[in-house]
């Protein structure tokens, strides 16, 4: 673990979280042997904004790194009252019965605001959460260095290293949140309502363009019919989008969380998802690509959090903000000015 004195440039600030005095072998034993209470302990630590945790967090990862990326990353969301939820306790039972360990990762990058949203998951999937091969935990991004690129894509690295075969990555933002989540997931699944017709009114494009599957939940009673309808609505739309994954034709399905019935064939899904896009090379290629997008995206954290953060630009700051907002200096004088200011600072 590196110190102040050692030439490395910590990435984050400090922070009160308290952890036990576990060494790094100790993280790596306890996750490796899915101790879950050293499990959580290890979240904990990637999720601590100090920047003794995250250089000890760091040489956890890279001890834990032989051991992940063998687990099938899955991203779920939905339009609001769709039932992710109930839906994700329905499909991780289902994959624990069939011998599969599940983690369930809950992601808001606006936590900082609704922090309460996400950490009721637990008690809403109470069920799942009592399975011995199941694992819940609240992502909070907490709006810091790295947000959902690194506290979450660490996090589903230590629970790979833990032995859990399928990760399930839950959106509760909306906008923001589904976008990023693509970014660091297998297959991205999207839930839907009944009443294709109005819904799609609402239905920003850019969202079904990014989705794998769309999946019609709720399907059953009175509703069934009108799932139906929907599905031939959504699968009639899709025809006309760009599909999310190359090779891959994003279809509409329906299922009922609460009879379990379609549970089991989204599964059948998605392991035929795995299969086309394995052979075809686009699931390797798409990790990789999203490795590099996770480090460029970790170095413009970096250097935005450096840049406001030197003391110099964060003095003369509201001064030029007032400057610009009064009309005396315009925005690209003004970047001029602080970049001036910042590259004096750091030449000292």
């Amino acid at each position: 673990m590196s110190g102040g004195g050692d030439g490395k440039t910590s990435l984050n600030f400090s922070s009160k979280v308290r952890l036990p005095r576990l060494s790094v072998e100790q993280y790596v034993e306890g996750v490796r042997a899915n101790n879950r209470t050293v499990l959580a302990q290890a979240i904990t630590l990637v999720e601590s904004n100090s920047a003794a945790h995250m250089d000890m967090a760091q040489e956890v990862i890279r001890q834990l790194l032989p051991h992940t990326g063998q687990s099938i990353r899955i991203g779920v969301s939905g339009v609001p009252g769709a039932g992710k939820s109930t839906f994700i306790e329905a499909f991780g039972t289902m994959l624990c019965e069939k011998g599969h360990r599940v983690a369930v990762l809950a992601v808001d990058p606006s936590s900082t605001v609704t922090r309460g949203s996400i950490l009721g998951d637990k008690t809403r999937m109470e069920l799942l959460s009592r399975n011995p091969n199941a694992f819940i935990r609240p992502s909070a991004t907490g709006g810091t260095l790295g947000g959902v690129n690194r506290k979450t894509r660490e996090t589903m690295l230590i629970c790979e290293a833990a032995g859990y075969d399928v990760i399930l990555v839950e959106t509760v933002g909306v906008g923001q949140s589904e976008t990023t989540v693509r970014s660091m997931v297998d297959f991205f699944l999207l839930l839907m309502l009944t009443g294709a017709g109005d819904e799609l009114q609402g239905i920003k494009k850019g969202i079904m363009e990014i989705a794998d599957a769309l999946l019609i939940n709720k399907a059953d009673g009175e509703n069934r019919t009108r799932a139906l309808i929907a599905k031939g609505e959504y699968n009639r739309v899709l025809h006309y989008l760009q599909p999310a994954t190359s090779g891959w034709e994003t279809k509409a399905y329906m299922c009922s969380a609460v009879t379990g019935e379609g549970i089991a064939d989204i599964w059948e899904v998605v392991g035929a998802f795995r299969h086309v896009t394995g052979l075809s090379g686009s699931f390797e290629a798409r990790r990789k690509a999203q490795l590099l997008d996770w480090m460029h995206s970790m170095a413009q954290d970096y250097l935005r959090t450096t840049f406001f953060g030197n003391p110099q630009v964060a003095k003369m700051l509201p001064a030029i903000e007032q400057s610009v907002t009064s009309g005396q200096l315009s925005p690209t004088s003004a970047v001029q000015q602080l970049v001036a200011i910042f590259e004096k600072a750091i030449m000292k």
